[in-house]
């Protein structure tokens, strides 16, 4: 059974994903927050699988407390549900910690998918659209100090990662699908799975959302 807690400030927007959620045999709503703050409370006293964050939200926002509930360390884990694709505030939300983004207009097998697929330890946005989104808003990410620096040997994220790790993750910033990186490097795909399973534990990221956030931040990948 998949626990999901709703975060969100319109009652009708929650009465209706509750009413979604609960006409599943494999999911049950625990709670409903208005606002952020209520959010970490409860995620604190049932600690969901799942969360669906709002962004905009009076008060605390979904972003910081998005942030605060990953800080936490709690198996919780964040589905961010935006007004808008390419929702301005959808990057922050990713890098804040949550493992993807929906927005409220999706069909209802969408977000039912989502929810199972978050529970279950992938990632919502499929790599294209991560990278659409990233580079929609690259002004996000922070500088290089210098236009030929280059900071990937200092950075404690890659400093345990081999070659050929340090390799699939720069293309999975490039948005390559696990099939595509074992057909043009010549790799079994359970070898992918494999490489990307070891890149996540090493470098303490928690899908493949985040994985490719790192490799922006690292500068394994700059923008298109």
């Amino acid at each position: 059974m998949t626990t999901v807690l709703i975060a969100d400030d319109q009652p009708m927007q929650r009465f209706g994903f509750r009413m979604l959620l609960e006409s599943q045999d494999d999911m049950t709503v625990v709670g409903e927050a208005s606002n952020g703050t209520e959010a970490i409370r409860l995620v604190d006293r049932h600690h969901p699988d799942v969360v669906l964050m709002d962004i905009r939200m009076p008060g605390l926002d979904g972003i910081e407390a998005t942030r605060r509930i990953v800080a936490t360390g709690d198996r919780t884990r964040i589905l961010i549900v935006t007004t808008f694709d390419l929702d301005e505030y959808a990057y922050d939300g990713l890098r804040a910690g949550a493992s993807g983004f929906l927005v409220k207009d999706a069909q209802p097998e969408e977000l039912l998918a989502g929810i199972r697929a978050v529970a279950s330890g992938d990632a919502v946005v499929a790599p294209s659209l991560t990278r659409r989104l990233l580079d929609a808003y690259i002004h996000h990410l922070p500088a290089a100090s210098s236009p030929t620096a280059d900071p990937r040997p200092q950075d404690p994220r890659l400093a345990a990662l081999t070659d050929r790790e340090r390799e699939i993750l720069t293309v999975i910033g490039q948005g390559w699908t696990n099939t595509e990186i074992a057909e043009r490097l010549h790799l079994a795909e359970s070898t992918v799975k494999t490489h990307v399973g070891r890149i996540l534990a090493k470098t303490g990221a928690r899908d493949r959302v985040q994985a490719v956030i790192l490799a922006y931040d690292t500068q394994l990948v700059a923008p298109a």
